[in-house]
């Protein structure tokens, strides 16, 4: 017998499934605070991916000796859009999975990539960014059971 899903069961089904995904990959960050992984998904494919941490050469510590994140920590939607960037391919009407929603700086990177659709599973503390896109008409989702 074939189940047979609306397209919403099946975006949802899709949604905690890449949102998974993301949060394995945020396991590969070093960063001992905050673990965060995101994921870019455009006409059903994984266009790139990011975690949070150190720009490429640099130690891979992301807090000082006082536990703060060190100002130059990059986080994993920027990661992500600036290694699509760096791709043949863009960003331009993809869907954001995240483990964190984004903040105020990162909100600007992705409304001004093309993303048209944001997936997160946790909310960040200052859910300014979310408002920012919501206002901007990025369709924001948010996914606490996966």
């Amino acid at each position: 017998m074939k189940i047979k899903y609306d397209s919403k069961e099946k975006q949802l089904r899709y949604d905690k499934a890449y949102l998974k995904m993301a949060l394995e990959w945020a396991k590969l960050s070093h960063c001992k605070r905050k673990q965060v992984g995101a994921l870019l998904v455009k006409d059903s494919m994984i266009i790139s991916d990011g975690y949070n941490g150190a720009p490429t050469g640099f130690d891979n510590c992301c807090e000082d000796e006082n536990e703060k994140t060190l100002w130059y920590v990059l986080h994993a939607e920027a990661n992500a859009i600036m290694k699509v960037a760096k791709s043949t391919n863009n960003s331009e009407g993809a869907t954001l999975y995240i483990t964190l929603s984004p903040c105020k700086e990162c909100s600007k990177l992705v409304l001004q990539a093309g993303i048209k659709r944001v997936v997160y599973y946790k909310g960040y503390k200052d859910d300014e960014g979310l408002k920012f896109l919501e206002k901007a008409g990025v369709e924001i989702e948010h996914i606490t059971e996966v």
